[in-house]
């Protein structure tokens, strides 16, 4: 397996160029599944208070051999907790949940616009990096206009912006007001939570052509277009698959005839962030 590149935030963390997503790998099942992940090379490892694998997650860390400042992990805060005080209130409880003395990202999992109350979640997590619990923050699923409004109030901007991304919704117009602002797009359900994206017929044939599996050349073109991907699989032959994305490169031709997969109604669920809400 080559060496996973480095990217680094507008802060002055790195991240490897791909990570590993936990969604559903809960329980002694998820902490295999983490432990495999740890040992076939993954260091970002990405969680979330709703997931309810915080516990899983800190566990795996404790069992695997490679020390804890090598790892990059990373959760957010639930819609639920907006409001200054317990936003700070559930950073800690994340913290010990894992048995954690930092989290090196930590986000912001939705807006919840109508709820209003990101602006003072965000300061929470200014507060909490401020005083050590956090060495980097960001958030999930902001617009543009969320992002503004935050930058605008605080004068800090995110350091990551984690959004659905995938060939059938590849997010154009939000990876370049990202880009613009210093932020890093980071994708999650980057394969389209599995669904009939890996049987397209033209990824087909560009696997075919490199070598490669369909789930390896979306990766890669996550990658190429500067995203962040967080594939998840719990099987350690696809956790390796999934990271092995370093030792070739798509041509122009085929990054755009990806890109001519994108649609108006791409996103795999109706969760549209203008007015989304996660609780």
């Amino acid at each position: 397996m080559n060496s996973i590149p480095e990217i680094t935030l507008n802060d002055g963390l790195t991240l490897p160029a791909v990570g590993f997503g936990t969604y559903q790998l809960n329980g002694a099942a998820g902490v295999n599944s983490i432990v495999s992940a740890i040992d076939t090379g993954y260091r970002l490892l990405d969680s979330a208070f709703n997931y309810e694998n915080e516990g899983a997650l800190g566990e795996a860390i404790r069992r695997s051999s490679v020390p804890r400042e090598q790892l990059r992990i990373t959760s957010k805060l639930p819609g639920r907790h907006h409001s200054y005080d317990e936003a700070l209130t559930t950073i800690q409880e994340s913290l010990y949940r894992a048995s954690l003395d930092y989290y090196d990202l930590y986000l912001i999992h939705w807006p919840n616009p109508s709820k209003d109350l990101y602006v003072e979640a965000w300061k929470a997590l200014i507060d909490a990096k401020k005083w050590g619990l956090i060495r980097s923050i960001g958030v999930c699923n902001f617009l543009p206009e969320h992002l503004e409004r935050i930058i605008n109030e605080t004068g800090v901007t995110p350091s990551v912006n984690q959004v659905e991304m995938h060939p059938y919704f590849s997010q154009e117009k939000q990876r370049a007001w990202d880009q613009e602002h210093g932020i890093i797009t980071e994708s999650w359900s980057p394969l389209g939570r599995a669904n009939h994206l890996l049987h397209d017929e033209s990824i087909k044939k560009i696997a075919e052509n490199h070598h490669k599996s369909i789930p390896q050349i979306i990766l890669r073109w996550h990658f190429q277009l500067g995203a962040l991907p967080l594939p998840k699989s719990s099987s350690p032959k696809r956790q390796l698959e999934n990271l092995s994305l370093f030792d070739f490169a798509l041509s122009e031709a085929e990054i755009q005839t990806i890109g001519a997969l994108n649609r108006p109604d791409g996103r795999t669920f109706d969760q549209d962030p203008s007015r989304y809400e996660e609780f």
